[in-house]
């Protein structure tokens, strides 16, 4: 009968589930991705895969190949940058890879195409999808690592030395923290200027690599606003401050007429592994309140210069990428070229990130995800062992809970002894004493069990305290 299709084609019902099969939704692929679980140290960095994400209209999705590491990160990690992401989240703020594909409505890219990527976050990732205005082609015989150490930090130095501090032929500047991503940039792109002094602060171990390229070399623990005024009694023509806190007065208080003092940083805020209110309140409370009526009264100017507001905030990438192009030309010119500190895999961000915090780095610190991680040698996996056994009753304790195997609250400790000594034991008078301490040591052991319970400080606690009391280190 005609009605009677399924019986007469029994092959039939399989193929209908199979289809029902092919309908369902397919699982996202995953990958590997460097996550922060939660604003503080290390521990809350973790590798973690994550579903491979799709580019949306406008946006175009790249393997990437390598990604900068910044001290913007390390202050994301601890949640002191302006307006923080909500956790967890994909960190990484630049990366460089090649397009794998193109989301509707995007122009100007092809698949394969080798490029340079800006995101606010999520760009520590084996796969990003990113907005097509905040990508840029790089030129040919630019590497991966070249190209992630060249964003961020060429772009910075670029603009406060040019457009804000509209360096001339025979001025002088003085920058702080020389010996990282962005002091080499100043160091090379100084060079493009004839006749200028540069005074660079640096940490005494670095001086030796960097002295050929730096006119005059201080360490941060001397007073270098005292050298800098005997080498040149009127002042200096820039400053270009990373720290802020008691840097701000004493560098504009070494601009000579006409000179411009120009914030681009502040990392004096980052003293300890975890946020310190102290040290951010102290860093503030040192900067003086700038008057413009004593700007006017000195002809002194004073700026301030972040990256992530001008491009993701104000919107300003056409300016931005004018200026990838003019640095693509002088790399390809071999008039600059990053230096480049370390290459590490993505299991390996806890070192690098400290590596970057202890203020070692000297150039970029690049993140590859396809390379392996560091073998680690017997003392460093039985330290990092150490370091989980730790932490785990740290965070296995609920502050909010109440302690286990504790008597009801409503039981006295007199009325546990009571309930525990039974009725038919009575002694007689002439036994009294002898039964006394027996009868104590009950109570004694309600006692005891009623006591609330003490929490000990654990040892990453007592060590982040005192980390947070020493003495803000100026970042590089």
């Amino acid at each position: 009968m005609p009605g009677d299709s399924a019986e007469e084609n029994p092959a039939s019902a399989p193929a209908k589930e199979e289809s029902k099969t092919d309908d369902k939704p397919k699982e996202p692929k995953e990958m590997k991705a460097v996550v922060l679980t939660g604003f503080g140290g290390l521990k809350m960095l973790k590798v973690q895969s994550k579903p491979q994400p799709t580019p949306g209209e406008g946006e175009v999705l790249i393997a990437v190949k390598a990604c900068g590491v910044n001290f913007l990160d390390l202050m994301l990690r601890q949640g002191v940058t302006d307006n923080p992401p909500k956790t967890p989240v994909i960190m990484g703020y630049e990366c460089a890879g090649t397009i794998e594909a193109i989301g509707e409505k995007t122009e100007g890219f092809s698949v394969g195409d080798n490029v340079i990527a800006l995101k606010e976050c999520h760009c520590w990732a084996e796969l990003a999808s990113i907005p097509a205005k905040y990508v840029y082609k790089i030129p040919e015989g630019m590497t991966f690592h070249d190209a992630a150490a060249i964003a961020m930090n060429y772009l910075t130095a670029y603009i406060i030395l040019f457009d804000i501090g509209n360096l001339r032929s025979g001025q002088s500047i003085l920058a702080h923290s020389i010996g990282g991503g962005v002091g080499q940039a100043i160091i090379q792109l100084t060079k493009t200027v004839e006749n200028v002094t540069l005074y660079g602060t640096a940490s005494a171990h670095k001086h030796e690599s960097l002295k050929p390229n730096v006119t005059h070399l201080f360490d941060h623990g001397v007073d270098y606003a005292q050298e800098i005024r005997k080498l040149s009694p009127e002042g200096v023509d820039i400053v270009l401050d990373c720290l802020c806190g008691d840097y701000t007065n004493k560098g504009i208080s070494l601009l000579r007429p006409m000179g411009r003092y120009i914030l681009f940083g502040t990392s004096s805020v980052v003293t300890g592994e975890t946020k310190s209110f102290f040290s951010f309140a102290k860093s503030w409370w040192q900067v003086d309140k700038i008057s413009p009526l004593k700007l006017y009264d000195d002809n002194k100017f004073l700026a301030g210069f972040q990256l992530r507001q001008l491009l993701f905030r104000e919107n300003q990438h056409e300016y931005v990428r004018q200026l990838m192009d003019k640095l693509f030309k002088l790399y390809t010119d071999g008039t600059i070229k990053p230096v480049i500190d370390q290459v590490a895999s993505f299991e390996d961000i806890a070192e690098a990130m400290q590596r970057l915090h202890d203020r070692k780095n000297i150039g970029k610190i690049i993140l590859d995800p396809t390379i392996q991680p560091k073998e680690k040698t017997k003392n460093e996996a039985e330290a990092e062992d150490r370091a989980k056994s730790d932490s785990e009753p740290e965070e296995s304790i609920d502050s909010d809970s109440e302690p286990e195997e504790i008597s009801p609250p409503d039981t006295e400790p007199e009325e546990i002894a009571k309930s525990d000594t039974k009725p038919e034991a009575k002694p007689k008078p002439a036994d009294a004493e002898a039964a006394a301490p027996a009868d104590a040591a009950p109570a004694a052991t309600a006692d005891a069990a009623t006591e609330e319970p003490k929490a000990e400080e654990t040892p990453a606690e007592g060590e982040a305290e005192k980390t947070e009391e020493e003495a803000p280190a100026p970042a590089e």
